[in-house]
């Protein structure tokens, strides 16, 4: 859970390009037909009581943005997430005693209680039933959420999925009446100078708008690790708190999500990012609808052209004899783009009609979409323009729908190592098999005893452990958790656990 909206530098990333991304757990695999889902304004009802005010700079001679702000901040919500204290096990360094005579993993260990950890962010109801979209960052790692309305009123909220890889969240309150909503607007008409709202809690100060103009659209900062990222610019001021709050525009409609600044000291520089809508809707729905996010790969690594800051890519683009697009520099084999005929060096320049120049931009076009959906991409290749139909897939290299599951999946029990067991056995950590039931765990011959050190080659001190090493594994195309243990004998012992599903 981080405390304060995120504070970023400027880098440049290459990544293979999603969709959109996992969840909070683990997945598991439905049959390879195409299901239709309801849409966004299907799953999230609006309430009647809100209407979009219509209102846009042609209609008004000086802006008047009182209408909006009117119409948007009720539906603005303050969110204070918790993290309750917990008893952790810290290995202290090792000393000169400890290389002679003790541990000879390394230095001894003892126990800590942690302090409660509170954070606070900002939510908007989508809603009227009481689903609320926040930044994942807002509610990371929360054992307790507090939701409080404009008008005072406080819920308790929960979790319905998480999306780290575009940092968005999925909550839910229960109220008898009736929400306040902000109608959804379409973040792709946004235009650079178009006047927009930020509305939050920054600095805990509720109900606060902001104004400002769109500065630029499709940034992309290198904040989410790979994520998709292709931020809509602002200078309407964002601080800390600011995070999971409406970008609104001139109409009262929701066109972002309020999620990043970029500052050097960690407050207001001049720029806010927002992420847009246009992946919102669809992240949203699909955390609604599976608990997470289908993933569409397109299956390549690549690079935007750039002729003007980057005398490499200047080089490039006389080779290639285009000036701007995404210059493709692997694909991956088995993926969608191979599976189109996408070669290395070809340059996409368009998606859909939709016009291509740099990774955020297609990026964000690809995250509208979900695995077995079909595209038309197009290309520069020896300097002629070609365009190709894709069909986009999963992780795992299919068009399988993906659903959420839990640690039930492997059918078992675990507890950390206790410090008697680990003194017997020499070892620094460790997972104890408690129990075994039906699951994956006892098909791959685990049992009850068994201590578990290692998954995929991640050591396992903690259940947290195994459950992000499950998490990672069932999106790869594997599917497998290779996993070493010892049994309380001292034998070693060695695990393949299939995670894969039958249909």
């Amino acid at each position: 859970m981080k405390q304060t909206t995120k504070n970023v530098g400027k880098f440049f990333a290459v990544a293979m390009l999603s969709a959109a991304v996992a969840g909070v757990t683990t997945y598991a695999l439905m049959p390879d037909e195409r299901v239709e889902i309801a849409s966004f304004v299907d799953q999230f009802p609006q309430s009647a009581r809100v209407m979009p005010t219509v209102f846009g700079s042609s209609s008004a001679g000086a802006m008047d943005l009182t209408k909006a702000a009117e119409a948007s901040v009720n539906a603005v919500v303050h969110i204070k997430s918790t993290q309750l204290g917990k008893v952790q096990t810290v290995q202290q360094p090792m000393d000169l005693f400890d290389f002679f005579f003790g541990n000879p993993q390394g230095g001894r260990q003892r126990q800590v209680q942690t302090q409660p950890r509170v954070g606070f962010g900002s939510g908007v109801i989508i809603s009227a039933d009481g689903y609320i979209v926040t930044n994942n960052h807002v509610i990371e790692g929360a054992d307790e959420i507090s939701v409080k309305l404009n008008d005072s009123r406080e819920f308790v909220g929960r979790i319905i999925g998480t999306d780290p890889n575009t940092d968005l969240a999925l909550v839910k309150i229960e109220s008898e009446d009736e929400l306040p909503t902000i109608p959804v607007g379409d973040s792709d008409a946004l235009k650079v100078g178009e006047w927009v709202l930020a509305v939050g809690n920054p600095f805990n100060l509720n109900s606060t708008v902001t104004a400002g103009i769109v500065s630029a659209k499709a940034r992309s900062l290198g904040v989410y690790n790979n994520g998709i990222e292709s931020f809509i610019q602002t200078d309407a001021a964002i601080n800390q708190g600011n995070s999971g709050g409406a970008l609104v525009n001139a109409n009262g409609e929701l066109v972002g999500i309020n999620s990043v600044l970029s500052s050097p000291t960690g407050s207001y520089a001049g720029y806010g990012f927002a992420i847009p809508t246009s992946i919102m809707t669809k992240v949203i729905t699909d955390l609604k609808e599976y608990g997470t996010v289908q993933r569409a790969l397109l299956g390549i690594s690549g690079k935007a052209l750039n002729i003007h800051f980057d005398d490499e890519m200047k080089k490039k683009a006389e080779e290639l004899g285009v000036s701007e697009g995404v210059w493709v520099k692997e694909v991956v084999e088995g993926s969608a783009a191979s599976a189109a005929g996408i070669q290395a060096d070809d340059v996409i320049i368009g998606i859909d009609n939709k016009k291509i120049k740099t990774m955020a931009e297609l990026q964000e076009e690809l995250a509208k979409h979900r695995p077995g959906d079909k595209v038309k991409v197009k290309l520069i290749r020896d300097k002629k323009e070609k365009t190709v139909t894709v069909e986009l897939k999963n992780a795992q290299g299919n068009t399988k729908v993906v659903k959420n599951v839990d640690m039930d999946l492997l059918g078992a029990a675990f507890k950390e190592l206790p410090d008697e067991l680990k003194r017997q056995l020499n070892l620094g950590y460790g997972l104890q098999v408690t129990g075994v039931t039906d699951g994956k765990m006892k098909d791959a011959g685990i049992r009850k005893g068994v201590i578990l050190l290692k998954a995929n080659n991640q050591p396992l001190r903690k259940v947290a452990d195994l459950e992000d090493v499950l998490k990672a594994a069932s999106q790869s195309p594997e599917q497998v958790l290779f996993i070493t243990g010892i049994m309380p004998s001292g034998k070693r012992v060695n695990f393949a656990v299939d995670l894969s599903q039958e249909d």
